[in-house]
Order: structure tokens, then sequence, then C-alpha cells
């Protein structure tokens, strides 16, 4: 992982803790001390020093809208049509009663404090909190040093302090093994509620049965955790999204004679299981679905391991494979990955043949900065503690809430970036074009994936 370094390198390490955001310091005499025990892997917080939030994605973007999507033929941007996840459970209390939160149709703006500490209280009254009048949530974030987990991260915290909510912030950094020991030291902190963010499937059914066996209710981040709840990203959607405005925007800059000699690369992420994957198997489904004739062969995949740098090495690596001069197309798990490989082409002196598009657009600098980066799907994660912390305590307060809460993604460009992140000007910047989202072929595609047995305990996140 980036900037990945041993604790036990460092001369000491800080714990963030509490709503009052204390911080305790300890030596590494002290971490050697401490080595094994649970309070060890919660210091793995500060292993890794999160830099401030760029510009791009403070609180004043807009949220992820919950409005009736217009028609998808719109300049630029693709709104999704229909995102919500239904409940496969009938609820017990409506969602709309838990103060104004509704998990399957939430604008993700933030909520008032007095609301918050109202949900609280609401919570309380069917769940009290273990450690006195107080609740204590644990996040494990999936590793600090990349800039989408910090956002998350951030909004998260935000909300916390503004409910009045305790909170134990730990790294999981990328690693299946950390995010054990971490899962081991919440449940000894003997924490109220546990938000995951791990990318290792092969770790999420034990870290599942360790927090069902302590009685602790988690909500999993976009890597889906045992029975959880699942919140984050509509992956097929999101996916296929980014991969077809990548194909029409190709055909809008080189012209339909062209297209014969595309070569298509998309960055994926094998070790994330299933779930991830589906929104990598959207990019092709959306590339193939506007390049109908784009051969198998020119079609390729690499493994970014979710770190730049080995997207970069992966793709320098693959370009040998392709033609001087043939158009090349580049998208991937996340923004990271994609400019990696964006970097990997430009270095090869190839800029000229490239486009690219992102996922999560949380590297907005850049894609401003990229004249062939052309947008990125928009995820918010400087909002995800706007959907989090309402949802763990209407589940602490006995609501019945869905298997799988779903954000709505639009594409962001340099066209539309202002009507997201005011900070930014609104740039044209070719190809210029009007994008139609193959609404029809979507279709087809998730009705493919319904099929998959291998995604038979993931219907609810189908849509």
């Amino acid at each position: 992982m980036e900037g990945n370094q041993k604790c036990l390198k460092q001369e000491g390490m800080k714990m963030r803790e509490g709503g009052n955001t204390e911080e305790r310091f300890y030596t590494r005499r002290d971490m050697m001390r401490l080595a094994g025990t649970g309070l060890a892997s919660l210091l793995l917080t500060s292993c890794r020093q999160a830099t401030p939030a760029p510009t791009a994605t403070q609180e004043t973007s807009a949220p992820p809208s919950s409005a009736p999507a217009p028609s998808p033929t719109v300049p630029g941007v693709a709104i999704q049509t229909s995102p919500t996840v239904v409940p496969t459970t009938q609820a017990t209390l409506t969602a709309v009663e838990f103060f104004g939160f509704n998990p399957d149709n939430y604008d993700g703006r933030l909520m008032p404090s007095e609301t918050l500490q109202q949900m609280v209280e609401a919570a309380k009254a069917k769940r009290p909190p273990k450690n006195g009048d107080r609740y204590v949530f644990g996040f494990a974030n999936l590793a600090r040093d990349i800039n989408f987990c910090l956002l998350v991260e951030q909004s998260i915290k935000k909300n916390t302090d503004l409910a009045g909510i305790e909170l134990i912030i730990a790294d999981n950094q990328a690693s299946g093994p950390v995010a054990l020991q971490v899962a081991d030291s919440f449940i000894q902190r003997n924490v109220d509620f546990v938000i995951e963010f791990q990318t290792d499937v092969n770790f999420g059914p034990q870290i599942w049965q360790k927090f069902k066996n302590a009685d602790i209710p988690v909500v999993a981040i976009d890597i889906p955790l045992g029975d959880a709840v699942f919140f984050g990203a509509n992956n097929p959607y999101a996916g296929f999204l980014a991969g077809a405005y990548l194909a029409q925007a190709a055909i809008a800059l080189w012209g339909q004679d062209r297209m014969k000699d595309v070569y298509a690369v998309v960055g994926e992420l094998p070790q994330s299981g299933v779930v991830p994957k589906m929104r990598t198997d959207g990019e092709k489904a959306g590339i193939l679905a506007v390049l109908k004739d784009l051969p198998k062969e020119q079609l390729l995949t690499i493994d970014t391991k979710n770190v730049r740098e080995v997207s970069y090495t992966e793709m320098a690596n693959l370009l040998g494979r392709i033609p001087a001069g043939a158009p090349i197309l580049v998208t991937a798990i996340n923004d990271g990955s994609t400019i990696g490989m964006l970097q990997a082409v430009k270095a090869a002196g190839r800029y000229n043949d490239l486009l690219a598009v992102g996922m999560n657009a949380d590297e907005l600098d850049t894609m401003m900065a990229e004249e062939r980066m052309i947008g990125s799907v928009g995820f918010f994660p400087e909002r995800y503690g706007n959907y989090l912390i309402p949802l763990a305590l209407m589940m602490l307060a006995g609501y019945s809430v869905p298997p799988g809460v779903l954000i709505q993604h639009p594409m962001v460009t340099p066209a539309n970036i202002c009507e997201f992140y005011p900070q930014y000007q609104c740039t044209k910047r070719k190809p210029d074009f009007v994008f139609t989202f193959p609404e029809q072929e979507y279709r087809l595609f998730v009705e493919q994936l319904r099929k998959d047995p291998n995604l038979k305990d993931y219907q609810a996140l189908l849509k």
C-alpha cells in the first residue's frame, strides 16, 4: 500500500480517541510492551500521518441526489435512474420516522447537531451504551494514507462530534491480518458499534464472526462483511457509467472509423472479491455496450493492488502489447489506480493516444490538470459519514434497515465540476459531446449478474 510503514520503526505514535480528539503519545518501548494486546492494534491509527484533505472535497460539495433522475441524455453527465435498494425484510418502523433519515432515499446532507443528538437519545432508549452515558463507536479505516479513506474518516468524525459520540479510529493498513487485530481491539474496548472498511475478502468472515459473537452491530463500507449491513457504491452502475462514458468520448474524439484500433485497459482489484469486481466488470461492459465490435484481445486488464505505483508499473509493462498510435482507453477501480495508469502512458510518450476516466472523483486536482483525464464517477467520500452515523443510530434504535444502502453516482467532468464542487471553475474540454447512458444494455448487464452463482448472496446490491 502507498506510503505503508511499519509502526515499530517509528520513535513513537499517537492514538486518536474520543469526541474530544484526545491524543496520547506512545513510545517504542510502550509499543513493545503492548505487543500482542488489543490496544496495540488500535495504535496503528497513527502509523502513517494523514495529510490535510484537499480543497476538492470540502463539505461544500453537492450531495448525491436522491431526487428522480432527469433524462439520461445530458451534456457530459449521467445520473443514475434507479439506484435505490429495496429492503428484503419488513420494517417494524418505517425509515422516514427516524428523524428525517431514510436510508433508501437520503440526499447526503449533514444532519444538524440537534437532530443527531435526538437520534442518539432514541438509540439509547433501545440499546443503552456499554461504557457509561456515552456511545463509543469504532471506525476501522481501510488505509489512512489514501485520500478517499481519509475523507471518509473526516466525515465520520465530523458526525460523531456533532452527535456526542466517542470515536476510536484504527488503521487496517489495507491488510487482512491487521484488520483482524483491529477487530479484536474493538471487542476488547467493548465498543457499541463498528464501521468496518477493510479490503481483504478472505478475512471478512472471521472479522464478522468476531463482532457477531461479541454482539456488536456493524456496517461495512464498500467490501461486504458477512451479514453486516453494506454501505457504499452501486458498483455495477458506477463501473458501467465509466466505461460507457469513456467509449462515447473516444468516438467523439477520434471518430467511429478509429474504434477498430482501440485498446481498452481496466485496472482491477481481485483481492477485494466479487462485489468490487462488479465495478470493474461494469467498466468492461460499459465499454462493450458502446464499442460492440471491439475484439476481446483489445480489452485488457491489470491487477492494480489498489496502489498507484503498482498500477503505473503494470500499465507500463502492458504498453508493449499495444501497437504504436492505437487509441488507448483507461479506467480502473479508483482514481489513484487510474492516475497511475495514465502516468505510465504519459511517460511512454503516448499521451495524445490516451483517454482516461476515473472512479471516486477524489483526485479532482489531477483531473483538472490532466487534459486526457476527462471525468471521474462521483462517490462523495466527504459525505459518507452523513449516511453512516444516522444509519448506525437507526440500527441501535431498533429500526429495520435495508441489507444494502447504495449511494448515487453522477459523472463529474471538467464541464460540470462546479455544480458539485463550487471551488472549481467549470471548463469545457475536448471531446465536447452529449453523453447518452445505454440503459437497455445496462439492464441486460445487471440481469447477467443476477444469474451469476457467485453473486447469489448480493442480489440487494444489483440495481
